[in-house]
């Protein structure tokens, strides 16, 4: 059994109020929390740092942990929701952006039976298939792993390299969903930020630093990209609209 988090603040600086924006009849966190409640975990929770976030979910039926407004990232705020919430150290909570209106529910499941499979795990997440054009964009983040699926490295540069003359190496786009050990969560949220951190803007590269075992496989499903700009957001009010 699994849970499932859905950091969703109100501020953003491309788009502020970003949770609430609407995408065809509803706000964008509902649309992640309606996936997320498809998954089959034993509690969703909404966290989120606004009152107007939590009375729309609350009058959607989502179960909401108010948090504090001074989080430097999503993960801290997951902390503070399992602390809250009082979680056992060996349970398994997945962190599921609340600007991810479209990512698969399968892949939700899977990121969560990947941890709950490897024991010696740490953490579990996910990665597709990246073409050689799209390497070099910076907002995407790249990962190598091992050939037993565990991550080695994450950058937003082009790896591993393709030097002139040698045999090009598939490249992969990590995805940006995650499956912790609550146990863990709480170690990784203590330690401060490492050097290769804070060089790529990379919070999962804090984990590598300590030699943490992040768990990493090919998504079940194709990711769509999150929202973070305005065409983003069309792109999303686009392809949900349709389905409506």
């Amino acid at each position: 059994m699994f849970n499932i988090v859905i950091p969703a603040r109100f501020g953003s600086t491309r788009l502020p109020g970003k949770a609430l924006l609407p995408i065809a009849d509803k706000p964008m966190v509902a649309w992640v929390w309606e996936r997320a409640m498809q998954a089959g975990a034993e509690h969703v929770v909404v966290a989120t740092d606004d009152q107007r976030i939590v009375d729309e979910m609350i009058n959607r039926g989502a179960q909401v942990a108010m948090t504090r407004a001074d989080h430097a990232s999503g993960t801290d705020r997951l902390a503070e929701v399992v602390d809250q919430l009082g979680w056992a150290d060996d349970a398994i909570v997945v962190n599921l952006q609340g600007d991810e209106p479209l990512m698969p529910v399968a892949n939700i499941q899977r990121v969560a039976a990947m941890l709950d499979q490897m024991a010696g795990a740490d953490m579990a997440t996910l990665m597709e298939p990246l073409a050689a054009a799209d390497a070099d964009q910076q907002s995407v983040v790249k990962v190598v792993a091992s050939e037993t699926g565990r991550a080695l490295y994450f950058s937003r540069s082009a790896i591993p390299f393709h030097r002139e003359g040698g045999v090009p190496a598939p490249l992969f786009r990590h995805i940006g969903l995650y499956a912790y050990r609550v146990g863990f969560l709480k170690t990784f949220v203590g330690w401060p930020p490492a050097v290769a951190e804070q060089s790529e803007s990379l919070e999962q590269l804090r984990a590598l630093a300590h030699d943490a075992h992040i768990q990493i496989e090919q998504a079940p499903e194709t990711v769509p990209a999150g929202v973070d700009t305005e065409s983003d957001l069309a792109a999303v009010r686009a392809l949900l609209g349709a389905e409506q």
